[in-house]
């Protein structure tokens, strides 16, 4: 009689090692905190409390949580494809190629440099992550 057991080891369901993507995450979870922190403290530099289409606090708690689900989940393909692009695009509000001509870059260009080679990393990994047929995401 055959074993119908699945064998969970075996399941290729997202990367390899998501040490890296969890990596990434991190970087960007804790320079959103420390804006936070910042708009909060009234420290400057420090975000504005509103843009155009929403408030930054609300925003930036929204980023976290998406970190926080993103991390929580890179062991899973589509859910790491999904959070990690969340992750990227929110990650971009803050950190974007706009930020060269913030006139406060001379403040925050390390910040920025550091979110940004974090969002090409975590690029990196979303394009790599296995393309696997019949496996449960």
């Amino acid at each position: 009689m055959r074993n119908r057991t699945p064998d969970y080891a075996n399941w290729s369901t997202a990367m390899q090692d998501p040490t890296t993507f969890r990596a990434a995450i991190a970087i960007l979870a804790i320079l959103q905190t420390v804006m936070l922190g910042a708009l909060f403290a009234g420290v400057p530099p420090h975000p504005p409390v509103q843009v155009a289409p929403f408030g930054i606090g609300p925003f930036l708690g929204a980023s976290l949580a998406i970190c926080a689900a993103a991390w929580m989940l890179a062991s899973r393909r589509r859910p790491a494809l999904l959070l990690g692009g969340a992750a990227i695009v929110a990650a971009l509000v803050s950190f974007g190629p706009q930020k060269y001509f913030d006139p406060q870059f001379p403040l925050i260009w390390p910040a920025v440099l550091i979110a940004q080679a974090a969002i090409a990393t975590l690029l990196v990994q979303l394009v790599a992550l296995p393309r696997t047929r019949g496996v449960p995401a």
